[in-house]
């Protein structure tokens, strides 16, 4: 055999065993299409579709670190504490989608609050408004509901809820919630809304667990001024109460004035009216005054007369006045503080007179 013939050969055999590994190679599947998140601006910002739905999801909330504090007769001698803090995590998940009958609407907020040493004090004393009250160390809704053409099922704040911008007042009731179990319709066409609510009010009376509200508001804006007017009534406690309030941008700010109405407690002295506990009628006024972009200085004062109350559940003499300041800095984007002191006057029929000041200091992430 000759060298050409046997280069030849081993050529023909390379060829072959080549041809045969080819057949066997392993060919790459193609990458599967990446499904990339799609904002979502059909409801405002922040809102974003979940993959492979219509449905726009916004996640957000804060965090708030607060320090209460408080000096005068309520503090003394007594459990009440002079300061105490308190650290907040708010998460609120929004589900949004389009529907026949319009935007179908869910909310989850979960709220988590960390200060294991609240104080304790008599009703119309500190912890009326501006301090934190009771101990709060709990994690749990804070509002869960499902919204469509109107409607609206299961835990949210009511349209008491939606007070003054500064916190010297006390324009809901001091021993129940702004939130809880409801069936509401609202009628809201952007510069006008009305509604009315059957609400399971908190319970202050553990003889009765069928405490039921009926609570309605009407409302709006007209140019610079807004209003609202709202009306409640306890089935249990047989009391309701009124609230009325106005705004106007004037000058450099807004100023805010409201009256309050309650018909009475209760005869049942465990039980307290669920819309408005803090006497008979109030008023009450507040000016917020936009310094700069940044900086809000609201000054406020409120007068409550009979805070008192018989064995029937009547009001019956008393007053108190309040008067405070409220400064709110926005430090950074989405990094604000807040200081708020307010001094309260306190005559009750047939007691001492008692003075003291109450107020916070507040940091408070929002995301």
């Amino acid at each position: 055999m000759t060298i050409k013939s046997l280069l030849l050969g081993s050529a023909a055999a390379l060829a072959a065993v080549s041809g045969a590994h080819a057949a066997d190679a392993i060919v790459a599947a193609e990458p599967e299409p990446v499904e990339y998140v799609r904002v979502c601006d059909a409801y405002g910002t922040g809102y974003f579709y979940i993959p492979g739905t219509e449905t726009c999801l916004n996640i957000g909330g804060y965090l708030r670190f607060d320090v209460g504090f408080g000096a005068g007769d309520a503090f003394k001698n007594n459990s009440a504490d002079d300061w105490d803090a308190r650290t907040r995590a708010h998460i609120n998940v929004i589900a949004k989608s389009d529907t026949e009958y319009g935007t179908l609407t869910s909310a989850i907020i979960l709220e988590s609050n960390y200060r294991p040493n609240g104080f304790s004090s008599d009703a119309f004393t500190a912890g009326a408004s501006s301090t934190f009250g009771g101990s709060q160390n709990t994690t749990g809704i804070d509002e869960a509901y499902i919204d469509l053409a109107g409607f609206r099922v299961g835990k949210f704040a009511n349209w008491w809820d939606d007070d003054f911008s500064g916190e010297t007042d006390v324009m809901t009731t001091i021993n129940g919630s702004t939130k809880q179990n409801s069936i509401r319709y609202q009628y809201d066409s952007g510069d006008f809304y009305a509604g009315i609510a059957l609400e399971e009010l908190v319970q202050t009376d553990s003889g009765n667990a069928n405490n039921l509200g009926v609570d309605g508001s009407i409302g709006g804006k007209v140019g610079g001024f807004t209003y609202a007017v709202m009306a409640g009534y306890d089935t249990d406690a047989e009391e309701g109460a009124v609230l009325a309030k106005i705004g106007a941008d004037i000058g450099p700010g807004t100023l805010s004035v409201a009256g309050i109405y309650s018909s009475g407690l209760s005869d049942d002295a465990d039980h307290f009216n669920g819309y408005y506990d803090a006497g008979e009628w109030s008023i009450l006024a507040q000016y917020a005054l936009k310094a700069t972009d940044k900086f809000t200085v609201t000054p406020a004062a409120q007068y409550i007369d009979n805070i008192d109350a018989d064995a029937d559940g009547n009001w019956d003499n008393g007053n108190e006045w309040r008067a405070g300041v409220t400064l709110d800095y926005k430090i950074v984007e989405n990094l604000s503080s807040k200081l708020t002191a307010t001094y309260v006057s306190d005559n009750h029929d047939g007691a001492p007179d008692q003075d003291w000041v109450e107020g916070f200091f507040r940091l408070q992430r929002d995301f």
